[in-house]
């Protein structure tokens, strides 16, 4: 497995959606790679983080703002 897979893969991998061989890939990868460890280690800080917030405590037109540029960026 290279980076770019494991970035695609990553939101699999945090709801336990990956196949048994994919995941065990997966963690194989982040074993060698502290450029993969350190974004999963940010991915989950920033999943933290965010499931904190509620719907209220973004402003409407910043929350549409962000989901836009969410939609785009895939």
């Amino acid at each position: 497995m290279d980076c770019y897979e494991l970035v695609d893969l990553i939101t699999a991998y945090f709801d336990g959606a990956l196949d048994p061989l994919t995941q065990t890939r997966f963690e194989q990868h982040l074993a060698g790679c502290d450029g993969c460890l350190t974004y999963l280690q940010q991915f989950r800080a920033t999943v933290r983080t965010l499931s904190v917030l509620c719907d209220d405590d973004v402003d409407p037109p910043l929350r549409d703002r962000l989901l836009d540029a969410f939609r785009d960026w895939r």
